[in-house]
């Protein structure tokens, strides 16, 4: 729902700008949430991934390095990659412990990364855990380098201060997640 402008983390209080149709039915979304119920719990997230589920960029990676020597990958575009596993924990907990817990909260894994970086990191994981892989390099590109029928936000960091507060905790750190969620699928 964020233009990507800022470079500090995005606050729930802070202005919308969606920058294609998908942020724009996000924000519709929410929107209508907030006519239906002025009480409901409105969970922003970015950058999700998990073990269950067809695709998402982790097991799109790990298949293209099972099939590619060598990938190009966005580095220009930053957020914080954020496990499913980790969003429903922070929703149960939302909803157990939390006073009173209505309005918008961001909830992302702690940390920051590029598109580069969980890709690398991805790789580095994937093979420590033996997982068998092709590829040999993975070459950082710019957002123009790599053009997109999908304008994409160049930062889209969330703070998750709100909810921290709220629940009492910070979100894992972003890389610690990624290595679970890694083992849990490969030893499905």
């Amino acid at each position: 729902v964020f233009d990507g402008r800022k470079n500090t983390p995005y606050l729930e209080t802070d202005l919308t700008n969606p920058l294609g149709v998908y942020g724009q039915s996000k924000l519709r979304g929410e929107e209508e949430i907030k006519t239906v119920n002025s009480q409901a719990i409105i969970l922003r997230t970015a950058w999700v991934y998990g073990s269950y589920g067809k695709s998402n960029f982790v097991k799109t990676m790990l298949r293209l390095g099972k099939e590619r020597e060598e990938l190009k990958v966005v580095v220009d575009q930053v957020g914080s990659p954020t496990w499913a596993k980790d969003i429903a924990t922070a929703i149960t907990q939302l909803l157990i412990n939390a006073d009173n817990p209505t309005g918008i909260y961001n909830f992302t894994n702690s940390g920051i990364a590029s598109w580069f970086d969980l890709t690398k990191a991805i790789f580095e994981e994937a093979k420590i855990s033996g997982i068998p892989l092709k590829i040999q390099r993975v070459i950082p590109i710019t957002t123009a380098e790599y053009p997109t029928p999908a304008v994409r936000p160049a930062y889209s960091v969330l703070s998750g201060q709100k909810i921290s507060q709220q629940l009492g905790y910070i979100p894992p750190y972003w890389r610690d997640s990624l290595k679970a969620m890694l083992n849990q699928l490969f030893n499905l």
